[in-house]
């Protein structure tokens, strides 16, 4: 890929949902807003290699894409109200540059509460940073073929029911919010260990991260979009520490904690005991907790499990999802005992036997036990089921070593 390439797959990579926003705002038609963006992007494959990177991407890719919509509707133009329609299109103005105002917009806007819940976030996490279907399904642990139905559910329901894509008024916020905070949590997870072929994506995650302080000044009085950006702060001050400089992943047990960011822990804790002032816990702030929990700790043997694994329980009655209670075992594992832990999370084996970490969390508790073969045979699952490259250079690493 050439520099042109380069730069239009981080413009991409960073501006896609603030572009998508701002044309599908103007054009009414999230689809058409989609196939005209990327008609742009194929244009600019071809000509920027030749004619050089202009001076604003985003602004040059909206305006091209701007004018493929209204090429488009001119082919199509029948009737007198659609040609009454693109005759109000053409004489508007380009739409401009998007912001980050334009991307939490389209986060807002698709998730719309008139989609099912599952629906509605697979089409955001794809609309806010162009996840693929194979992508969203690795985060909702779901089959490929479902995730893909759920995103031509999606955007059918948009067309049919004409939802607009715009930031809803304030009070259309309380009942968004949730999908909002669970989408910008995902893109976090995303970019801070890929799905992908490749190890993390550093850009994605920053954006998560600068959407969930813009959702804080949007609802200061919100006390869990302030819990889940102290979890997404905590969790960014431990990036510098969690590759080594052959780019192999660094469990959290052997970070160098000299490298984490402890300004924004403190800034984050700050945040975060705010939030609790409200006395509304919620389970971004209980993650948020857990979270400053091992920030605070000088060293990994001095993490206080107990109060770990107390918060764990909390959080496990606000959202008793299988994961969650993956995470309570690992803390399960180190106040009463590998043997306990693995009881636990055997006992999730019907809903998370498909998942990498359910198995190499059995491996390290069948390890600790002496079940050396049978600590193998659960590395082995894993590996098979990791995409992620640092991760499956781990697990190859951990399976030689019980080899």
């Amino acid at each position: 890929m050439g520099d042109a390439g380069m730069i239009l797959d981080r413009v991409w990579r960073t501006d896609a949902a603030g572009m998508l926003a701002v044309l599908a705002r103007r054009l009414d038609d999230f689809d058409r807003a989609e196939e005209s963006l990327q008609e742009a992007v194929a244009e600019a494959l071809r000509r920027w290699p030749e004619e050089g990177v202009p001076g604003n991407p985003p602004g040059w890719l909206v305006t091209t894409a701007w004018r493929k919509a209204l090429d488009r509707l001119r082919r199509e133009a029948s009737g007198r109200q659609k040609l009454a329609e693109l005759a109000v299109l053409e004489q508007a103005s380009p739409p401009g540059t998007p912001t980050g105002d334009d991307r939490l917009a389209m986060i807002f806007a698709c998730c719309h509460p008139a989609l099912p819940e599952s629906s509605r976030i697979a089409l955001t996490l794809h609309a806010a940073s162009g996840l693929t279907a194979e992508t969203i399904a690795a985060a909702f642990l779901l089959p490929k073929a479902t995730a893909a139905q759920r995103l031509v559910r999606a955007r059918r329901h948009l067309r049919d029911h004409r939802v607009r894509v715009e930031a809803p008024s304030p009070e259309e916020y309380p009942d968004r919010l949730p999908s909002v905070l669970r989408v910008i949590y995902l893109l976090y997870n995303e970019g801070y260990l890929s799905a992908g072929a490749t190890a993390e994506r550093r850009e994605l995650a920053r954006e998560a991260l600068d959407l969930a302080r813009q959702l804080t000044a949007l609802m200061p009085g919100e006390p869990e979009t302030a819990g889940l950006a102290a979890l997404l702060e905590l969790n960014e001050a431990r990036a510098a520490a969690r590759f080594d400089d052959a780019g192999r992943l660094v469990l959290l047990e052997d970070q160098d904690r000299s490298r984490w960011d402890t300004a924004l822990i403190t800034a984050a804790i700050r945040r975060l005991a705010r939030a609790a002032g409200a006395d509304r816990p919620g389970p971004y702030q209980l993650e948020a907790a857990i979270a400053a929990q091992h920030a605070m700790a000088p060293a990994y043997e001095h993490t206080d499990w107990v109060t770990v694994r107390k918060l764990y329980d909390l959080l496990a009655g606000a959202r008793p999802t299988p994961v969650v209670l993956l995470g309570r075992a690992v803390a399960t594992g180190f106040t009463q005992g590998p043997a306990e832990a693995l009881a636990e999370v055997d006992g999730l084996a019907d809903r998370l036997g498909d998942y990498r970490l359910w198995h190499a969390t059995r491996a390290d508790l069948l390890r600790r036990l002496g079940r050396t073969p049978e600590a193998a045979e659960a590395t082995r699952r894993a590996l098979a089921l990791a995409t992620n490259p640092a991760e499956r250079e781990l697990l190859t690493r951990r399976l030689n070593e019980l080899l």
